[in-house]
């Protein structure tokens, strides 16, 4: 009996540190894991305090505010940032194209404008170095706004509200109501706009729980399958171009034939259908997918990449896995009160 009750308690013995043995290398593995992502990506943080050097103020943040959400901004009166880069539904407009002027179709998706102050440039092409650049390009843009900058100075000038508060954001500049200011103060709230607390961010930051083993899997899929060569930085992604189809173009469904990405900006041969890589934080609210905005599930979206751009037919669990990644890439989103906007005056010019 005594001889039994030994051996018992040496398998329990055995069998726990076979567990404990097996729980350490499975903790060696994660802080493995857990450094190569830190490497690779990183965080999230905080809402900047200012954005290529220059103070981001309350009055150049309250501004930007109100301007991000004001139509009048578009020759119609209809459209804002907003209507493309809508604050409730992940910074974009989920939509195939976004809907300009005249009820155009843009020729490209939306991105999002959640984290793109991470971006080493903006635009699916990178045709703008920076936000406030980019600010400029939709409100000019005839299949968008179809504004004119001295209309929107115009406008703006017309409304003792934003003479106040342009001047307040703008206090040594002699004219401070101008477009370039404009951009600037859309530039200084765009920049605000992070998610940070992701359960990425959580688990790279210790909290074990914040992902499970499938998630773990996926991301260590990521890595290792290569996508992490292009979706890479705080942003996953929005650093650098590529080519769409580096193995194995799409089809035209996806790739339209006649819209060659960077091309356009640099006029380089090797720039055909050259696009900045996605950034993928938020991914799960922003489908759909691709420039073309042909792709509605973040699953086949990661097929496609597996085939396009890495060479390889991932197999389904592995699809499964790094979908579920990317939809811990979520963040806190932000918690924007829509303004109350100056009322337009008699010499405010007219929609059209």
């Amino acid at each position: 009996m005594r001889t039994g009750w030994v051996v018992g308690v040496a398998a329990a013995v055995a069998l726990a540190l076979g567990a404990g043995s097996a729980a350490l290398a499975q903790r060696d593995d994660d802080d493995g894991l857990r450094a190569t992502a830190a490497a690779l990506f990183g965080t999230v943080g905080v809402v900047p305090a200012q954005v290529r050097g220059v103070a981001i103020t309350e009055e150049r943040l309250a501004l930007g505010r109100m301007l991000f959400f004001e139509p009048r901004l578009s020759r119609s009166h209809i459209i804002s940032c907003n209507t493309c880069h809508n604050i409730g539904t992940g910074g974009a407009d989920n939509v195939t194209v976004s809907i300009g002027h005249g009820w155009q179709r843009g020729p490209r998706n939306s991105p999002t404008v959640f984290n793109a102050v991470f971006n080493a440039a903006q635009f699916w092409d990178g045709r703008a170095a920076d936000l406030a650049e980019q600010a400029k390009g939709p409100v000019q843009a005839s299949v968008e706004m179809n504004n004119t900058p001295e209309r929107v100075v115009e406008t703006l000038l017309s409304m003792p509200r934003y003479v106040a508060l342009f001047a307040a954001a703008f206090p040594g500049d002699a004219a401070p109501v101008s477009f370039d200011n404009m951009a600037l103060a859309l530039e200084a709230f765009e920049a605000t706009l992070v998610t940070p607390h992701a359960r990425f961010d959580r688990w790279l930051g210790g909290e074990d729980a914040a992902l499970d083993a499938t998630e773990r899997r996926g991301l260590r899929l990521f890595v290792d399958s290569g996508c992490a060569a292009c979706h890479n930085g705080a942003n996953f992604g929005g650093q650098a171009y590529f080519p769409f189809g580096v193995i194995a173009r799409p089809g035209a469904e996806i790739l339209p034939e006649g819209d060659k990405g960077r091309f356009a900006v640099t006029q380089t041969a090797s720039d055909a259908y050259v696009f900045r890589a996605a950034p993928l934080r938020n991914v799960e609210l922003t489908a759909p997918y691709f420039h073309s905005g042909q792709v509605w599930d973040l699953e086949q979206a990661v097929a496609i990449m597996g085939t396009s751009q890495l060479g390889r037919e991932l197999a389904t669990a592995e699809v499964s896995a790094i979908a579920a990644f990317l939809r811990t890439l979520t963040g806190q989103q932000p918690d924007i009160a829509y303004p109350l906007l100056p009322p337009s005056t008699a010499t405010t010019p007219r929609p059209e």
